[in-house]
């Protein structure tokens, strides 16, 4: 016995050495050399936003009464930021990847994996012309007869994305609970809603916009809209994984997800290092020394003009804050990852502050608001403030309300990373 439990032992010390042990580390504590091939993302079209601290809350006279925004000093750890809202050009980026994603399908457009699976083939050229293929792809067709248009065209309702989630908060909420319980699966439209430019405009001759804003290459540089909080959010998914796969490729590891910002992150982001000033550039004036306006809103007595745009204008017609960021008032109010109410600033955390809602199908709609932030192209002066909070329901779309991705940056090594220019 003793003979055998001493193999045993020395056999076991052998596997040990040879599973852990590093050549040349000599049994010195060296650490995990298997991912040392990391690089710090450094994404395309986004601005670092420095970790910090900032009095966040209202900056002025709140003249809506509301009370809603009292001052609240908060700590935010460094991120990426889009530059600017999201294109008209950025956001069909993803609606044509939705599309061709279900015409390979539909086309059976399929390849093998080394591990026995099939995934679509994008190799393979879709020719939207040839008669056969559109046989094939008639599902995705609206018919001659019924597009207005006296010819097919492709029905924007069927353009869905399918995605999963895994809600971390409640899982961690609930250990004990089967870890599929939390896995969520999400069916979004992809196409932003076209009609809002007439829908929300009563008496008004806005057909021209809504048939061409989205599509039209004159509109690629203004900001999408017609995109509702779920959608914003089925982008931001879209984009991780479209991000993942590539660095894959090259073996990188992937270090976070694109995402909307929380409420507190928008603001430390629009204020661009100033803290306390009322506006983007600092202020406390809307107007620069040559009296140009500094934003596209709605000054005066509702001349929309005078600023240089009659309704939304190029996501980069106006100067930059300190951190590089354009349009972080006006344009287009901005989607947060935020719940809405107004006791938040309250009882908030002050490191990373965030307040969410279990909002499901069947909760009261309160918990359905979502807050968006910066003012748009039809708001008065006050709305362009960077304490101004606001708020719309997660599924609603309009005119004014567009979006922008942030990408968490949680290395400490990096926290004092330059803005990229």
């Amino acid at each position: 016995m003793k003979k055998t439990s001493l193999k045993v032992s020395a056999l076991a010390v052998l596997a040990f050495a040879a599973s852990c042990g590093n050549p040349g580390s000599n049994g010195q504590l060296v650490g995990d050399q298997t991912r040392m091939n990391y690089k710090a993302p450094l994404p395309i079209g986004m601005m670092y936003i420095p970790s910090g601290s900032y009095k966040m809350g209202a900056s002025d006279e709140d003249i809506r009464g509301r009370n809603d925004a009292t001052v609240h000093t908060v700590q935010i750890v460094g991120f990426y930021m889009d530059a600017t809202e999201i294109s008209n050009a950025e956001y069909r980026q993803y609606t044509n990847y939705v599309r061709d994603s279900i015409a390979h399908f539909l086309l059976g457009d399929f390849k093998d994996m080394p591990d026995g699976s099939q995934h679509l083939d994008w190799r393979k050229r879709i020719n939207w012309r040839d008669p056969e293929v559109q046989d094939q792809l008639a599902s995705m067709y609206v018919p001659a007869d019924q597009s207005g248009w006296g010819r097919k065209e492709i029905d924007a309702s069927k353009l869905k994305y399918h995605y999963r989630t895994f809600d971390f908060a409640n899982a961690i909420k609930h250990p004990t609970e089967s870890r599929s319980k939390f896995v969520i699966d999400h069916d979004i439209d992809a196409y932003p809603d076209t009609t809002v430019w007439m829908r929300q405009f009563n008496y008004a001759f806005n057909e021209p916009i809504a048939m061409q804003y989205f599509w039209f290459t004159g509109f690629n540089r203004y900001p999408v809209v017609g995109v509702n909080w779920e959608q914003a959010n089925a982008f931001c998914e879209w984009r991780t994984q479209y991000w993942k796969s590539e660095r894959e490729k090259m073996r990188l590891y992937t270090e976070h997800r694109f995402r909307l910002p929380t409420e507190q992150e928008w603001e430390w982001a629009a204020r661009g290092g100033r803290n306390q000033s009322p506006f983007p550039w600092g202020g406390p004036y809307i107007i620069n020394k040559k009296g140009c306006y500094l934003a596209n809103f709605k000054p005066l007595r509702g001349n929309y003009a005078a600023d240089g745009g009659l309704y939304t204008v190029p996501v980069d017609k106006y100067n930059a804050n300190d951190y590089g960021l354009k349009n972080m008032a006006g344009n287009v109010s901005e989607w947060t990852q935020s719940a809405y109410y107004g006791g938040a600033y309250n009882q908030m955390a002050d490191m990373n502050p965030n307040v969410t809602f279990d909002a499901a199908d069947n909760s009261p709609l309160y918990m359905k608001r979502k807050v968006v932030r910066g003012g748009s192209w039809r708001d008065v002066q006050y709305y362009l403030q960077v304490s101004t909070r606001d708020y719309e329901y997660k599924d609603t779309a309009k005119a004014y309300i567009g979006f922008r991705c942030v990408y968490t940056e949680v290395n400490p090594a990096l926290s004092n990373r330059r803005p990229m220019r």
